[in-house]
């Protein structure tokens, strides 16, 4: 019962982490003007700064055992520093919609390869099956967009976004792996997500000399900045980084597929976009697929 108890706190510390991802995109759109590399340097930085500081204490006891892994802890940085600037150059060159599926929903497939080629761990078939449901389900979430008011993009811009975002995708999954790694090996799960981030920050903070000309320009721009490395990221990945030290990263990247979702319902509720029928039905598989994702998590109460 106390497995099943700290499985179902895991999950619901990811589920509440992608809640806070799903908010990006609705409150990044008050602020049109700034570079969306910058917002993703800005918020991926100065959320890991945050993080550093916070587990300042437990990172200095930890940090050892994470140099003597010196190839995850370089694959994790390099997938943190890389992921942002691919997420949010995707849905520039080929949209939003587009570039959040292709990022979010590829996450889960290379973080199944990275633990079974890697780690050797076995695929579910419960994993497999939810898998397919809910990526069949952001596609159906995304043709279900009223496409009326939405940019076209160029087939070559869409092409490059597209590859862009499976980078996203790869990075992502990257780096939750790395961070599962770290705490599989007995390091702490702020620990793990700071000393990634952290290194990250080094990579990812001087690009804003170039890019980060408009975050403070007005009060709007910078109440957005400030949220998207606070909350989001800051308190996000904290509670990101408690979820994987009960499951694993397949299933925690799974399992934020509800991020695209909890967008679309904010798109449809503040910025009035519209869907149809099938994007609505989209959603309903998104959240099958999460059902069947914490059906085994739920504590046993008698």
């Amino acid at each position: 019962m106390e497995k099943n108890q700290d499985s179902f706190q895991g999950v619901i510390a990811i589920i509440i982490a992608s809640f806070l991802w799903g908010t990006t995109g609705t409150v990044a759109s008050f602020s049109p003007d700034i570079n969306s590399l910058a917002i993703g340097a800005f918020s991926m930085g100065i959320g890991g700064v945050l993080l550093v500081i916070t587990a300042r204490t437990k990172l200095l006891i930890d940090y050892k055992v994470m140099l003597n892994q010196p190839k995850t802890l370089i694959l994790g940085a390099a997938s943190v520093a890389i992921y942002p600037l691919a997420f949010y150059s995707s849905m520039h060159l080929s949209g939003v919609a587009v570039g959040t599926v292709i990022s979010i929903a590829s996450a889960p497939f290379f973080a199944a390869i990275f633990e079974h080629l890697i780690s050797k761990k076995k695929i579910s078939l419960q994993w497999i099956l939810s898998f397919i449901i809910g990526a069949i389900g952001i596609v159906m979430l995304t043709i279900g967009r009223d496409q009326s008011s939405i940019t076209s993009y160029s087939i070559n811009q869409q092409s490059l976004g597209i590859v862009l975002g499976g980078i996203a995708g790869l990075t992502y999954a990257g780096y939750s792996w790395a961070a599962r790694q770290f705490i599989e090996s007995g390091v702490n799960s702020k620990s793990s997500m700071s000393g990634l981030f952290g290194c990250a920050a080094i990579l990812l903070l001087p690009s804003l000399y170039f890019t980060g000309e408009n975050l403070f320009s007005n009060g709007t721009n910078t109440l957005v900045s400030l949220y998207m490395a606070i909350i989001p990221m800051f308190l996000g990945y904290l509670l990101f980084g408690f979820g994987l030290n009960y499951i694993d990263a397949s299933k925690a990247t799974l399992i934020t597929l509800i991020e695209p979702l909890v967008a679309t319902l904010l798109a449809v509720l503040i910025i009035g976009e519209r869907f149809k029928f099938i994007g609505w039905l989209g959603i309903a598989l998104v959240s099958l697929c999460l059902l069947m994702q914490t059906s085994k998590a739920k504590p046993n109460v008698k």
